[in-house]
């Protein structure tokens, strides 16, 4: 995995590098958390700005945004350089923040939003690219663990911070807390981030943006919609819109003298596997996370917080083993181990979900979540140093946008289908007198025995099919990982001077 051309990168002392680092992660962090913390608020700010029928559009608008300008913020970190991207994208940020506070109503507060999720995407996507132009192959795996830790932290805190601050300070306080964190980060992100040169020469795809992004725009709206009977219509529809405007987009990228998306990069063996790999994480975990303390409430009849336990468990997995693969990777250099193990355990745990007796104690569905969690924390962020590696460092925002698109994607889509199978299944095999629309945990919970067997076999029933799809979507990841060039990552990195001087 040898580039063919070079980019400029400036030289880092030791010291200059853990502080960038922690800059890097706190900015990482506080757009990762931004999003989970509102999940426990969002009934308590549609009532309060009295539009609780377009509660889902809190999240769909930052989902939409955050999702379908990832290609864009990647092509404009290469043209421009990424410390410029990722500074514009730190102060929207905040500026999004400051208005979702305020919002007067419904309307404002989504717009906000979008906003918020285009700035998001372009912290969490310059992070790694930033991390990618100052450190060598090698160094990648335990610079890009160490930021990657944002997202499972923010998973684990991020929905009792939103609960604890909504109940004692508002709700405009899940937003303004940003700004105070958010200033000292941007302090230290100047000082920190370094200048690095464009990659690229100045030349936009406008085609292929337009194209890619209709075609990203109708597909998450799709998968959103198909769910709801009244907005079935309108799904199908963005479905058609989506296969003619991404038809148009590969049509137009052949031959696109500079495109937004390089369908050459896919020749490269690394490059492919290593995209797979990162489609198979959404597609395999994250899209069906959401649904576990639902399954374990409903299947084990254990309450919400206990049901908790199990996601957590598979957090804690993933952090772990993202954390202790990124140091042996940047010790040896040897990766492909790691996804080799990593999809095989994750196949292996989901495979066992699928065959587990719902009467054991909890403890059984948590330890092989763990499991699960240690098998994907194995090449979480490893795929993204590969990716990179294999690509030109001039076209390392594109890169690094293509492997977090087809992992934002995957986990969009997987998760749509995944909704629907349980709402059909479940509400297909409830028995008489039980309605899917309004069946609840403690409703359940409140039911005879009988009831209660009934409804705990139905939802071992449907998860069951579904357990097994996602542990032949890991197996499919083994044939990746297999494909993986033998050999080492790097530790070739030919330091140049940067655009302008750096202090040590």
């Amino acid at each position: 995995m040898k580039p063919s051309s070079r980019v400029p990168a400036p030289v880092l002392t030791p010291l200059r590098l853990r502080l960038l680092l922690v800059s890097l992660l706190s900015v990482s962090f506080l757009g990762a958390l931004d999003n989970t913390v509102v999940s426990t608020s969002l009934a308590t700010i549609a009532g309060q700005l009295g539009a609780l029928e377009h509660m889902s559009w809190i999240v769909v608008g930052y989902t939409l945004s955050s999702t379908v300008l990832l290609p864009v913020l990647g092509k404009l970190g290469d043209v421009v350089g990424p410390r410029s991207v990722f500074l514009a994208s730190l102060v929207l940020f905040l500026l999004a923040s400051l208005a979702c506070g305020f919002a007067p109503g419904m309307g404002w507060l989504i717009a906000a939003r979008v906003v918020q999720g285009m700035s998001s995407a372009g912290l969490q996507l310059m992070s790694q690219t930033i991390v990618a132009r100052v450190t060598s192959p090698r160094q990648r795996p335990r610079s890009l663990a160490i930021i990657g830790t944002a997202f499972p932290i923010a998973i684990l805190i991020g929905p009792v911070l939103g609960g604890l601050i909504t109940d004692y300070w508002g709700w405009p306080w899940i937003f303004w807390i940003n700004l105070p964190v958010g200033v000292v980060a941007l302090t230290l992100a100047l000082i920190a981030v370094p200048h690095l040169a464009p990659g690229e020469r100045p030349s936009f795809d406008i085609p292929g943006t337009v194209t890619l992004t209709v075609g990203l725009v109708a597909l998450v709206l799709a998968v959103t919609w198909i769910g709801e009977e009244s907005s079935r219509a309108a799904a199908l529809a963005c479905f058609l819109v989506a296969a003619i405007a991404l038809a148009a987009f590969f049509a137009v990228e052949v031959r696109a003298s500079a495109p937004i998306l390089p369908l050459r990069l896919f020749a490269d063996r690394a490059f492919a596997a290593g995209t797979v790999l990162s489609a198979i994480i959404g597609i395999g975990l994250f899209s069906v996370t959401s649904f576990l303390p639902t399954y374990i409430q409903m299947a084990y009849r254990a309450t919400a917080t206990v049901s908790g336990l199990v996601p957590i468990a598979t957090v804690f997995g993933m952090l772990f083993a993202n954390l202790a693969t990124g140091s042996l990777v940047g010790r040896s250099g040897r990766y492909r181990l790691y996804p080799i193990l990593g999809t095989s355990l994750g196949a292996l745990g989901l495979l066992g979900m699928a065959l587990l007796p719902v009467g054991l104690p909890l403890a059984a569905p948590m330890a092989i979540m763990f499991v699960v969690g240690v098998g994907t924390g194995c090449f979480m962020s490893l795929v993204v140093a590969i990716v990179q590696s294999a690509a030109p460092p001039s076209q390392t925002g594109t890169a690094t946008a293509t492997v977090n698109l087809v992992r934002q994607i995957g986990s969009t889509v997987a998760t749509a289908v995944i909704g629907g199978v349980i709402a059909v299944g479940v509400a297909a095999a409830l028995p008489r007198g039980l309605d899917a629309a309004t069946l609840t945990p403690q409703l359940v919970h409140a039911a005879d025995p009988a009831t209660q067997a009934a409804v705990a076999a139905i939802y071992r029933d449907v998860f069951t099919p579904i357990f097994l799809a996602l542990a032949a979507v890991y197996a499919i990841g083994i044939v990746a990982a297999l494909l993986l060039p033998r050999g080492r990552l790097s530790d070739d990195h030919e330091p140049a001077p940067a655009t302008e001087p750096i202090a040590a």
